[in-house]
């Protein structure tokens, strides 16, 4: 079983990374945090590695952080989940954001995850919730809530990156937390903080 890989980062895209140790370039299915967070291509990185075997195919998952790898194992223990929708639900959501859905039961978040239906985010909730205390972080409350994600969707739509888009709510909700509770003046907030 391959667990880690260190070497040199050939290429990367949103879903791949082919990283080249001792003379072999191995291709990895990544998710979209563990891309942003690739350096530049020619250089060194580390992953941590999930390896998962068929009859038909030997495949590699990589991951940046351990708490977004436990979480693409959580994910497979769901029946039905397989590694490909794991990677998918690890894409659409940061892992903390994903970890504060699951906590509170937010099935509507988890639904706009493409694949994932009505029937799969009950399923995920119901087998997560109380799974997932060793990856929540000590006094982290979060702060994905029904306005911050109708913000989230709306910077979205108008083009901007989800990443860039979460850090701006994020900020706007660090410099006054009462901004969270208003679209509006969050809109505002966290349009302002992105400039």
């Amino acid at each position: 079983m391959i667990a880690h890989l260190r070497g040199r980062l050939l290429a990367k895209t949103p879903q791949t990374a082919v990283v080249e140790a001792a003379g072999v370039g191995y291709e990895v299915t990544i998710a979209i945090p563990t891309f942003t967070a690739l350096p530049a291509e020619g250089n060194e990185v580390a992953l941590l590695v999930y390896t998962h075997v068929r009859e038909d195919a030997l495949a590699l998952f990589g991951f940046m952080t351990a708490t977004e790898k436990r979480l693409f194992e959580k994910l497979l223990s769901i029946s039905g989940i397989g590694p490909k929708l794991a990677i998918t639900v690890l894409s659409g959501l940061p892992p903390e954001r994903l970890i504060a859905a699951i906590h509170g039961q937010d099935h509507a978040t988890l639904t706009r995850i493409p694949g994932v239906g009505k029937k799969t985010a009950e399923r995920i909730v119901l087998e997560l919730r109380d799974k997932l205390q060793e990856l929540t972080p000590a006094g982290s409350a979060g702060t994905s809530t029904p306005v911050s994600e109708d913000v989230l969707s709306a910077l979205v739509n108008l083009g901007y990156q989800r990443a860039a888009s979460q850090k701006g709510i994020d900020a706007a909700i660090a410099r006054d937390s009462d901004s969270g509770k208003d679209f509006e003046t969050l809109f505002r907030a966290a349009m302002a903080a992105m400039k």
